[in-house]
């Protein structure tokens, strides 16, 4: 028997090596076509009603404002209200120095009194000279002249009363009230300052605060969008839906809005509109020149699809695809076209239809083509399909 070289038996473990690494790569790999169906989890799409929703940005303003300014001239005597409080309308604010619109409205209601006494004489003497033209003691003329100055004594009396009303009027705009309710802010003005009537600078603001104004804004792109679905069928409006106000950190304010109106026209410099929605503030949480931002509803979609965001791929390229289990239990990649989210879901548009099984769970152990056992996402999982899928 011949002895075998050390080249021989060099050669021997080398073979093993090939060989072994041969076998080990036509091994298939798990999952593979010849290894049975693969379990995944699978949602079935059903059609359902669902809000567009739209989250725009905003500032919160007072809900009435007015400038507090003086009517009259005068000095300040007192100031009536307490920076940063509550006022009622028609309380009390500022007190000027009203001694000459007093004096004014006195003399004013002396006049009335004189014109009343003019007035009675004058009718006594109308009423006597009537009587007396009955018998001719008196000429027509006569009788004429004293109708006139009854006339005229009325007239005086009426226009005396004008002025002491006017002069009223006056004095009452010397105590400066607040023209409605709400919170006040600081004063410009101390006691002993000389205002001006209808000065530029307002002694003090007040602004009322519940309910108030978030201005917000909106692209006018996506109101044409919005305006082409609704005309073409594919939802309906939502302008009475509620609105949802999230504060600067991001919580939920508790008490939802209602849309009032929207603008007419478009920012030629931003390329959007406005829009206004009334929000109760009881507790003044909101307050003016406040940062928020409103969930607002932009339609109904009738028959929506909603695919779980797990269940959708986008490649490289910017394609968004969907793995589908099809009525012979076998993967299907469907090419998707989606445009929003809502909640974890994206809302589809194209390329999906109500029945479609999508895959979301044990995406990497499949291709297009392969045998799948499906499961659907929260039906308790088999043991023989949990015990495989170990």
């Amino acid at each position: 028997m011949a002895s075998l070289t050390p080249a021989k038996t060099a050669v021997f473990p080398f073979l093993f090596v090939v060989l072994f690494g041969f076998a080990a790569c036509n091994k298939e790999p798990e999952g593979a076509q010849g290894s049975g169906p693969v379990p995944v989890t699978v949602v079935t799409l059903k059609p359902e009603t669902v809000t567009l929703r739209r989250e725009l940005p905003g500032r919160s303003t007072a809900f009435l404002v007015a400038e507090v300014r003086p009517q009259v001239d005068g000095i300040v005597l007192k100031r009536l209200f307490t920076e940063g409080g509550l006022v009622k309308q028609g309380q009390p604010l500022y007190q000027i120095d009203d001694a000459t619109y007093r004096a004014d409205l006195n003399s004013a209601r002396a006049n009335v009194v004189r014109a009343q006494a003019t007035l009675e004489s004058a009718s006594l003497n109308a009423k006597r000279s009537a009587q007396l033209i009955q018998v001719d003691a008196v000429s027509q003329q006569d009788n004429e002249n004293a109708a006139a100055a009854l006339r005229q004594a009325q007239a005086e009396l009426k226009a005396a009363q004008a002025e002491a009303a006017r002069a009223e009027t006056i004095l009452n705009y010397a105590r400066i009230t607040s023209p409605i309710d709400g919170r006040i802010g600081k004063s410009s003005v101390t006691q002993g300052a000389l205002v001006t009537a209808n000065q530029s600078e307002p002694l003090a603001t007040v602004q009322q605060l519940d309910p108030v104004y978030v201005d917000l804004t909106q692209s006018s792109a996506e109101w044409l969008q919005l305006r082409k679905q609704l005309a073409g069928g594919r939802m309906s409006g939502a302008s009475d839906l509620p609105v949802t106000i999230l504060l600067e950190d991001g919580t939920e304010y508790s008490k939802p809005g209602k849309l009032a109106f929207s603008e007419v026209s478009v920012d030629p410099t931003t390329g959007s509109f406005a829009l206004r929605v009334v929000v109760p503030n009881p507790d003044h949480v909101l307050l003016p020149g406040m940062y928020v931002r409103a969930v607002v509803g932009t339609g109904i979609r009738e028959n929506g699809l909603l695919v779980p965001q797990q269940g959708v791929q986008r490649d490289p390229k910017g394609g968004t695809t969907a793995m589908v289990v099809d009525g012979e239990n076998k993967v299907a990649v469907r090419e998707v076209r989606v445009s929003q989210t809502i909640g974890d879901k994206w809302l589809v548009e194209e390329g999906l239809a109500a029945g479609d099984r999508v895959v979301v769970e044990g995406l990497q152990k499949i291709r297009p083509g392969a045998p799948v056992q499906a499961t659907e996402a929260g039906v308790e999982t088999p043991p023989a399909v949990a015990s495989a899928a170990q």
